[in-house]
C-alpha cells in the first residue's frame, strides 16, 4: 500500500464520517423543526372558535359555516408547514454537500500533511543500501508518534551501518591476515620442490598443495575485492567498457583455447562512470566462469551495448530456473558439474553483483534455452 492510496483511504473516510454526522443532524434538525411547528387542524379550530366568540355575535354580521372555516384555515396552514419543512429539507442537503465537498477537500490536504513523515521515511528506505547507509530521516517537529517513529528509524539504521562496517572491516583484515601464510606456504612447497633429490611421492603432494593453495588465494582475493566493493566507491572515473571487455578477451583467450571454447564479441562504445579495477574485475568473473562452465566445442558471446551494458551468454550444462538466484550468493555452486569443484572460490558471480551495485547497477542472470546461463549487468550511464 502506498501513500497515495492511503491518503485517498484517510480522506474518504473523513469525508464519509462528516456526511455521516451531517445526515444525523439533519434529520434531528428535521424532526425538531417538524415537532415545533403547530397542528394546522387545532389551530384552525382555535383560531375560528375565538373568532366566533369575539367578532361573530358582537358585530352581528354573518359567517360562513364554521367547518368550512377550519378547513380553509387548516389547509392553508399545512401547505405553510409543507413549504418550510420543504424549504428546511432542501437548504439543509445543499449546504450538507458543499460543507462535505469543503470536509472532503480539507481532508486530503490534513492527511498530506499527517501522512508526509511516512513518505520520508519511505524515501530513506529505498534509498538505502548495504553499502549507503548514510542516509537519515532527522524529522523536524514535535515529539509525536511520527517523530518517535523516525527517530526509531534512524537509531536502527546507525546500528546496521555500524554492524556493516563492522563486518566488511572483518573480511578484509582477515583476508590480508591470511595472505602472508599462503604465500610463505606456497613458497616453502615451491623450494621443496625444486630440490633434485625430492621423492616422486614428495613432488606428487606438493603438486596436490601448490594446487591447493593456489585456489585458497583466489579465493582470498575473491573475498577482498568482494569487501572493497561492498565498501561502495569512493570516486568514479569514465571508463570505457568495451575496451576493458576487449582487454579481458585477449587475457583469456588461452583459457578458451585450452578449454575448446570459442569466445565471439560485439562491443560496442559504451562510457561507465566507475572504478576500473572492479570493472575490470566483474567482467573478467563473467568470461571466467562462462570459459570454466562450459563443455569442449561450446561457445561464449560477450555483448555491449546500451541496455543491459554488458551481457555474457554461454552454452554449457542445463542450469535449472529455481537454481540461478543461488549462483549470486558466496560459496555457492549447482549441478554436480559444479559440487565440489576446485577451478573456483565460488565467488565469481557475487562479486559480480556486488560490483554492479556498488556502480548503481544490477547484475541477472537466466538459464539458457539449450544449457548454459545468461547473465546481463545493467549499469546507469556516464
Amino acid at each position: 500500500m502506498n501513500a497515495l492510496s492511503v491518503r485517498t483511504k484517510l480522506t474518504a473516510w473523513y469525508g464519509g464520517l462528516f456526511l455521516l454526522a451531517g445526515l444525523v443532524l439533519v434529520v434531528i434538525n428535521y424532526l425538531l423543526v417538524q415537532s415545533t411547528l403547530p397542528d394546522p387542524a387545532r389551530v384552525a379550530s382555535t383560531t375560528i372558535g375565538s373568532a366566533d366568540a369575539t367578532y361573530g355575535i358582537a358585530a352581528g354580521t354573518p359567517l360562513p359555516s364554521e367547518g368550512v372555516a377550519v378547513r380553509l384555515l387548516s389547509g392553508s396552514l399545512d401547505e405553510y408547514r409543507s413549504s418550510t419543512l420543504s424549504t428546511l429539507v432542501v437548504g439543509s442537503a445543499i449546504a450538507l454537500v458543499v460543507t462535505a465537498a469543503l470536509a472532503v477537500l480539507f481532508g486530503w490536504l490534513m492527511a498530506g500533511r499527517a501522512l508526509r513523515p511516512l513518505h520520508d521515511i519511505t524515501s530513506a528506505a529505498r534509498r538505502l543500501e548495504a553499502g549507503k547507509l548514510d542516509r537519515r530521516i532527522n524529522l523536524e517537529g514535535p515529539p509525536d508518534e511520527l517523530k518517535e517513529l523516525a527517530d526509531t528509524f534512524d537509531g536502527m539504521l546507525d546500528r546496521l551501518a555500524e554492524s556493516f562496517d563492522s563486518q566488511k572491516r572483518f573480511v578484509a583484515n582477515a583476508s590480508h591476515e591470511l595472505r602472508t601464510p599462503l604465500a610463505v606456504q606456497r613458497t616453502l612447497v615451491e623450494v621443496a620442490m625444486a630440490d633434485p633429490d625430492a621423492a616422486p611421492e614428495l613432488r606428487k603432494l606438493g603438486t596436490h598443495l601448490l594446487h591447493t593453495n593456489e585456489r585458497s588465494e583466489r579465493m582470498i582475493e575473491g573475498l577482498l575485492v568482494l569487501a572493497r566493493s561492498d565498501r561502495g566507491l569512493q570516486a568514479r572515473a569514465p571508463v570505457r567498457l568495451d575496451e576493458v571487455v576487449r582487454a579481458v578477451v585477449r587475457a583469456t583467450a588461452a583459457s578458451a583455447e585450452a578449454a575448446g571454447v570459442a569466445v565471439e564479441t560485439r562491443l560496442r562504445p559504451r562510457v561507465v562512470a566507475g572504478d576500473p579495477v572492479l570493472l575490470e574485475r566483474l567482467v573478467t568473473n563473467l568470461v571466467v566462469n562462462a570459459i570454466t562452465y562450459n563443455a569442449s566445442g561450446g561457445w561464449v558471446y560477450v555483448e555491449v551495448r546500451g541496455d543491459p551494458a554488458l551481457e555474457v551468454r554461454n552454452s554449457g550444462p542445463v542450469v535449472p530456473p529455481e537454481a540461478v538466484p543461488t549462483l549470486f550468493e558466496p560459496f555457492r555452486r549447482v549441478g554436480s558439474e559444479r559440487t565440489g569443484d576446485t577451478r573456483n572460490a565460488g565467488l565469481g558471480l557475487s562479486i559480480v553483483r556486488s560490483v554492479t551495485s556498488a556502480h548503481g547497477g544490477w547484475a541477472d542472470a537466466q538459464p539458457g534455452r539449450r544449457g548454459g546461463l545468461t547473465v546481463t549487468v545493467r549499469l546507469p550511464p556516464s
